[in-house]
């Protein structure tokens, strides 16, 4: 299955006093369009951490900024995993202006480790998981 993407508007809560997205804000659309992504293919983090025992945490994470984001911005936001290791994923991003073959933003690399709801200790990642990444 491919990327779709993922849109978000930009809002004035994201924006500093110039109308310009703030920094840290992007890491929350990062965020929320990994979520997505996995939602999109089944996957739901709340019944993993309910059923299966297992969470996920950002472990790391590289930006590099390329152009501003702006007030009312529509912003396209792109997620490519693979598999990093037994129990983690590295999901390269990218945040585009109005469309996937829009203006680039933002590029950014984020590595996700899985863990154990009850130690916070990291898990292999499961079937479910590497199932998805195969599609």
């Amino acid at each position: 299955m491919s990327d779709p993407g993922w849109t978000a508007r930009v809002y004035w809560e994201d924006t500093d006093a110039g109308g310009i997205v703030y920094y840290a804000n992007y890491l929350r659309y990062l965020e929320r369009a990994r979520t997505e992504w996995l939602r999109a293919r089944g996957v739901v983090q709340s019944v993993l951490a309910r059923d299966a025992g297992i969470v996920f945490a950002v472990v790391g994470v590289q930006v590099e900024y390329r152009s501003p984001a702006r007030l009312d911005d529509l912003l396209h936001i792109s997620c490519r995993p693979a598999r990093d290791g037994a129990a983690t994923l590295d999901f390269r991003q990218e945040i585009r202006r109005g469309a996937a073959d829009g203006p680039l933003l933002l590029e950014a690399r984020a590595r996700i480790a899985c863990l154990d709801t009850a130690t916070l200790r990291p898990r292999r990642l499961p079937p479910v998981i590497l199932e998805v990444l195969e599609q």
